[in-house]
């Protein structure tokens, strides 16, 4: 008789993904480059662009914008530029703001009080509800 073996990859859970990602979002790293980095091989009198393996084209050092900061692995998350700030009303990017919005006192998430508020503080209010039912 025959024997057949038959593997497949399977992926993990949506949950564990979205933790892994949100684990690398929240260690993410502000880095910078170098001008000279920013050279094509052609500017540095090297090979041309065309002649570059393609594996090395985009080889080059991110450097921590923090000196005292490790430099980013390959597999950790960087960035560039700073995200605007989400507090203050910016028309220009359409950042509405968060001031006068209601928030949740009680809640942790981006609804919060302590995260919308952006620490100017706020004003809490308690409402006495009456509504009939069937």
């Amino acid at each position: 008789s025959c024997t057949v073996k038959t593997c497949w990859m399977r992926l993990p859970s949506f949950r564990s993904i979205g933790d892994a990602l949100k684990d690398r979002f929240d260690g993410a790293s502000r880095v910078m480059m170098h001008n000279s980095e920013l050279e094509t091989p052609a500017q540095r009198n090297d090979a041309a662009p065309h002649r570059v393996p393609r594996r090395d084209r985009y080889r080059f050092q991110l450097r921590p914008h923090n000196p005292e900061h490790k430099a980013p692995g390959t597999k950790d998350l960087v960035y560039l530029e700073s995200s605007p700030g989400f507090c203050e009303r910016n028309p220009r990017l359409g950042i509405p703001g968060t001031h006068g919005r209601a928030c949740n006192d009680t809640s942790i998430g981006v609804d919060g009080c302590d995260l919308m508020c952006c620490g100017r503080g706020y004003r809490t209010e308690t409402k006495f509800v009456v509504e009939r039912c069937n």
